[in-house]
């Protein structure tokens, strides 16, 4: 009876969302442990010997591993459920650490990030699903920003700690993290919504009152009501022709507008610095700035100054309209690029003055437009240009290119070091960046401010029409929309707008 007493639905609700931020912690780790695993793998005394192509790989793989995640996601998180789902993330995650830190050859770490992939996959679906399914309303927004606090922490904390041990002890710690969220696991319910989806109410009832307590029981009786409703037509429903039916939500502006944003968005995140940072920072502060300075200072520096950035700009973001965030952050990083490939062009042919200070700012510099801009705002933007009723698709498809893209970024980024050296690296991602903003900056509206139905118009060209109004007067994606939806589609007056 005390336990109902102190422990609030809000406690509930941290309780949940810090299971799912400790896998978030463990995946952020992964990303950035190349940074510590490759310089120590390189030193004579290794027991593993790496080669160029070796270094790639490891670096890559999990990109390559994340995209697989990706696309068995759905089928898992809406098949077994999110408790279950949540439990797989957790156990993949694991034994990917555990061959990590057994590993005594390339191929053995290149197994473990590739479960780590696989897990990250799996996570980068199902954290926004398990977050929003089960926080409230009130609560929602603020628990979804730990998500972009925890991989900045994640990567600052595996490579404050790869500094100072081994990458097996690094590992052994990290190691911990999806431990203790499996453990949390076990405490947590299944989805209220998931629940629902099944028919089992009364469970429902049970979960949602656990973790929202008695106030917010009008919105739990209308998602009952609407799902019986759903379920009622469904039954009445004939089957229809998937194929036909993706192939008739492809061709709408609405769907494939977003979709062309998104690539593009993705690809400034993925070029802009952050990707190849996390896993090559040692190689690229050492280019940088010089062989005497301590490159493990500086990126821990660069690290704790990126959480600082990522939580400022939570606030800034929510205050700045949408176009003018991407411009200013994305200018700045094609500014910041093309200046620290002439510097580096400079020093290499002849300019002899070399104090830190002038490449510690370039590269401070680039690190905060990845903070501020490059990496939070493909997040924000595909939250709010997807149409309700095709968000799930279209975000799977975003996160697939986003994935592949990944992979481009840090397979080649070894070979363009050898070939075209550290200046010429940045002049082509200072180009792909310059493209790809201008590119953005012509496809996106202005989304601040504006209701999700007002964003999918504007994409679509003319408004829709009532019946379709009808069915998108909740921001949250539920039966009764999905409803409305169908049987508007039904009648001739509700012909689709391309």
């Amino acid at each position: 009876m005390e336990d109902k007493k102190t422990i609030t639905p809000f406690m509930k609700q941290c309780f949940v969302t810090a299971a799912v931020g400790l896998n978030i912690l463990s995946f952020a780790c992964i990303v950035g442990f190349p940074a510590i695993l490759l310089p120590q793998l390189k030193e004579a005394d290794s027991i593993i010997p790496l080669t160029k192509a070796a270094e790639s790989w490891i670096a890559s793989s999990l990109a390559l591993s994340l995209l697989a995640g990706n696309l068995i996601a759905t089928h898992i998180v809406e098949g077994l459920g999110r408790k279950t789902a949540h439990y797989i993330i957790s156990v993949i995650a694991l034994i990917g650490w555990y061959i990590t830190i057994l590993a005594t050859s390339v191929e053995a770490l290149i197994a473990g990030r590739i479960l780590s992939g696989i897990s990250g996959g799996l996570l980068s679906v199902l954290r926004s699903v398990l977050i929003g399914e089960y926080t409230s309303p009130r609560n929602r927004g603020a628990f979804l920003t730990t998500v972009s606090l925890c991989q900045a922490f994640g990567i600052f904390f595996v490579h404050l700690v790869g500094s100072l041990l081994s990458w097996q002890k690094t590992a052994l710690i990290c190691v911990f993290f999806p431990f203790i969220s499996l453990i949390m696991i076990i405490y947590t319910p299944e989805s209220p919504s998931w629940l629902l989806t099944k028919g089992r109410y009364d469970e429902c009832r049970s979960v949602f009152r656990w973790l929202r307590g008695f106030e917010e029981d009008q919105e739990l009786e209308e998602m009952i009501r609407a799902r019986k409703l759903f379920n009622k037509e469904a039954v009445k429903k004939n089957k229809t022709n998937r194929f036909a039916q993706l192939l008739k939500i492809i061709k709408k502006r609405e769907f494939y507008k977003p979709i062309m944003i998104m690539i593009h968005m993705n690809t400034l995140m993925q070029f802009s610095g952050g990707t190849t940072m996390a896993s090559y920072s040692t190689v690229i502060l050492g280019l940088l700035m010089g062989p005497n300075v301590n490159v493990h200072f500086w990126m821990v520096f660069l690290d704790t100054q990126r959480i600082i950035f990522n939580t400022i700009a939570v606030y800034v973001i929510n205050r700045v309209k949408r176009r003018l965030m991407v411009l200013f952050t994305g200018v700045l990083s094609v500014a910041s690029h093309f200046a620290i490939a002439i510097y580096v062009y400079c020093r290499l042919h002849g300019w002899e003055y070399d104090a830190v200070w002038l490449p510690a700012l370039l590269i401070n510099l680039q690190f905060f437009t990845v903070a501020m801009g490059t990496l939070p705002m493909p997040q924000v933007i595909g939250g709010e240009v997807f149409p309700l009723e095709y968000r799930s698709l279209g975000s799977t498809i975003s996160l697939t290119a986003s994935a592949a893209i990944m992979f481009l970024s840090l397979k080649s980024f070894p070979s363009l070091i050898d070939s075209v050296g550290l200046y010429g690296t940045y002049t082509i991602y200072a180009v792909i960046l310059l493209v790809n903003l201008i590119i953005v900056l012509i496809l996106l509206p202005e989304t601040k401010g504006k209701t999700l139905q007002q964003i999918e118009d504007e994409f679509r060209g003319q408004p829709s029409t009532f019946e379709e109004l009808e069915s998108r007067l909740s921001l949250q994606s539920n039966p009764v929309g999905i409803f409305k939806k169908e049987m508007s589609e039904r009648r001739p007056s509700s012909s689709v707008l391309l």
